[in-house]
């Protein structure tokens, strides 16, 4: 069977102060892989590492990629059947648009779906778009059992983990698949497919750009039940680790093929074991690899010390971000977070002390949080400075479709399920929030915008005090357009966004000298 596989352009926040950016579709390159390695015939329209530099201004915010048309003028149409991905809820006005064109163009061809947004909002998906099929959840096996399906004409609406269209155009669903135990039977992602070089030549990764980057999945799933977080509706709380002989294997295939040397682990919880942890990096070690990896997701802390520390930093890790997402220890008993003072500041001094770059992520805004809270996080900012720690990064609250705490505010009629309310999370790192993107009943807009910049200052001025040569580092590694922390991201991609900047002024000045300047007027 021939399949075609898209993955969609996207909206990048031109204002946010943030260092997010887009990377490499790795859920996309699995599925890739495993339906080739099933004997399909696979292609891929990748609309951002086809066209990684073209923007589109989309009122106050770009679209990056390939335009939808140009997408569509790119899908073989000799396909058998089309597959799109959509990881962020907030693409979903692209998404949607896409499906709506690639019906028009191919009537007949099956359209599946899959991805984290599709997992957490089918019904939405389903009523909004034309689309035959959505895979839920870990989508490898579903996704061989559906297309083989396809394939062959049988029943597709007695396969686990789909929902599909009934005859009436409503939606139905069925159970969901048990979580693969095996995940290092699972081929390795189908980079092939992809222009790898693209990504990186644009600094398009996950974390800080240490070198030529390919994003490494070692462990899926996370055992926590964090209420803010789309992880047990879409992997439930099954974790499952690769051995780390695999994983190894993995990156010396990528160091060899591609000239990576910079891995981005995008695990939800990768240090979990202490065992696997010291296993992995000894085999590092052991190989001799010269590589960097990093753990820029936000991993726990619990096992971090002295001994693991220094094993991370001679195995090439670099970098790693820790979320205890509040100072609060009451706001993170209700989040279900499962982590105390104690814990943190161990882990940051121990990493710190033996030389890794250490970032930490906040969630401000809580339906929670009080003065108190903020203050509370303020405070431990202020302290985690001093230990060493190198970066902040703290962002509004934004509630995601499927979690346990937008189930909450849904029942007290608080969301409402539309575009607006979908692209919250492009706007989390935006220089103030607006009143309509408040879920805080204790603190207005304004008040949790001086929150913000009161826990950040906070943070940045102990560093400069306590810690001054970090922000000369910074200062002279912007200059030469070299990162190695979450700062030094944020200030290349401001300066990525600037140039974009210049690039729209200079595309609507142009835009305006072709009109005459004095059009003629007739009657």
């Amino acid at each position: 069977m021939k399949i075609q596989l898209i993955h969609p352009p996207v909206y990048i926040n031109k204002n946010g102060l943030t260092a997010l950016r887009p990377s490499l579709p790795l859920g996309l390159a699995y599925i890739a892989s495993v339906l080739r390695d099933d004997g399909h015939d696979v292609s891929v329209v990748d609309a951002l590492g086809e066209a990684p530099n073209q923007n589109v201004v989309d009122g106050d915010i770009w679209r990056i990629g390939l335009k939808t048309d140009e997408v569509v003028d790119r899908i073989d149409p000799e396909c058998d059947a089309i597959g799109v991905t959509s990881m962020w809820s907030y693409a979903w006005p692209i998404v949607r648009e896409l499906l709506h064109k690639i019906r028009a163009r191919f009537p007949d061809k099956p359209i599946v779906c899959g991805g984290e947004h599709f997992t957490a909002v089918p019904e939405l998906s389903m009523d909004e778009a034309p689309i035959d099929f959505i895979v839920l959840g870990e989508g490898e096996e579903t996704a061989i059992a559906l297309f083989r399906a396809l394939e062959m004409g049988v029943d597709t609406t007695v396969i686990p983990g789909i929902a599909y269209r009934g005859e009436d155009g409503g939606m139905r669903k069925n159970d969901r698949r048990d979580r693969i135990r095996n995940v290092d039977e699972i081929p390795w992602p189908a980079w092939d497919l992809f222009d790898v070089k693209a990504y990186d030549d644009n600094k398009m990764v996950t974390g800080i750009h240490y070198g030529r980057t390919v994003p490494i999945l070692a462990t899926r799933g996370c055992p926590y039940q964090c209420t803010y977080c789309s992880s047990p509706n879409m992997w439930t709380t099954r974790w499952y680790a690769r051995p780390p002989e695999d994983v190894i294997n993995e990156i010396q295939h990528y160091h060899d093929t591609y000239g990576a040397n910079n891995f981005p682990f995008q695990d939800l919880t990768a240090i979990l074991k202490r065992n696997w942890v010291v296993e992995f990096t000894q085999e590092i070690l052991k190989r001799g690899l010269d590589i960097t990896w990093q753990l820029p997701a936000g991993t726990r802390s619990e096992i971090i010390d002295d001994e693991v520390a220094k094993l991370l930093v001679q195995s090439g890790c670099k970098s790693i971000n820790l979320a205890p997402e509040s100072g609060s220890e009451r706001t993170r008993k209700h989040m279900k977070k499962m982590l105390t003072d104690e814990k943190l500041f161990r882990a940051a001094r121990a990493a710190t002390r033996n030389g890794l770059n250490v970032g930490i992520f906040l969630v401000l805004g809580y339906p929670t949080d009080e003065p108190v809270d903020m203050r509370a996080t303020a405070k431990m900012c202020r302290k985690l400075a001093r230990v060493g720690v190198d970066d902040v990064s703290a962002g509004f609250f934004f509630p995601l479709p499927a979690t346990e705490i937008y189930r909450e505010l849904e029942k007290d009629g608080k969301v409402h399920l539309n575009d607006d309310f979908l692209k919250l999370p492009i706007y989390v790192h935006n220089k103030y929030m607006s009143p309509d993107r408040n879920y805080n009943p204790n603190m207005t807009a304004k008040q949790m915008t001086r929150w913000k910049y009161f826990v950040v200052a906070g943070f940045y001025l102990n560093q400069l005090v306590f810690k001054p040569g970090k922000v000369f580092r910074i200062l002279w590694n912007f200059l030469r357009g070299k990162e190695t922390s979450k700062m030094e991201s944020f200030l290349q991609e401001t300066r990525r966004k600037f140039s974009l900047r210049k690039s729209d002024r200079r595309a609507q000045q142009a835009a305006e000298g072709d009109r005459p300047k004095h059009p003629e007027v007739t009657a």
